[in-house]
């Protein structure tokens, strides 16, 4: 259940974490489906007998698989913005995909409040560091500075 943040009150938590999602079963019945939702079915993700055979050991997310979970994770684990009659995902200023999300694994993603402002009138425009963990890995899987965009009523 998200909670609800005023804007004076996440701008005191600039620099700190404030959200952290619950964890996410990355199997590969969503693997393929994202496979053919993007044409992209390159054998590393859909082909477990050839996958083995490279050193992922098997088949592996594709980043942009993880990286398109961040919407459900941020609904998960972060406050919203008090008068926020809408979100937009701004973009992202860096995305580097550090480890792969094998077949099976679970993920989660820490968010960081790097900085948050008004943009205009009735817009709060919020940078996020996020890192996203896979479960019992060192690495994680993805690390990204992420825009989002509070339209107020």
């Amino acid at each position: 259940m998200q909670s609800f943040r005023s804007f004076d009150a996440l701008k005191a938590d600039i620099g700190r974490e404030i959200g952290l999602s619950s964890w996410i079963d990355v199997d590969q019945a969503m693997i393929d489906s994202f496979a053919e939702a993007t044409g992209d079915r390159q054998f590393i993700h859909v082909d477990p007998v050839r996958a083995a055979q490279t050193p992922f050991g098997g088949t592996v997310a594709h980043g942009f698989l993880t990286l398109s979970l961040l919407p459900r994770m941020a609904a998960d684990a972060l406050p919203v913005v008090e008068g926020r009659a809408i979100s937009i995902n701004y973009g992202f200023d860096k995305v580097r995909f550090v480890a792969p999300v094998r077949s099976g694994a679970r993920v989660r993603a820490r968010f960081v409040l790097r900085d948050i402002g008004e943009r205009g009138p009735r817009e709060v425009l919020a940078r996020y560091g996020v890192t996203v963990e896979i479960e019992d890995e060192a690495k994680p899987a993805l690390a990204a500075e992420w825009l989002t965009l509070a339209i107020l009523a």
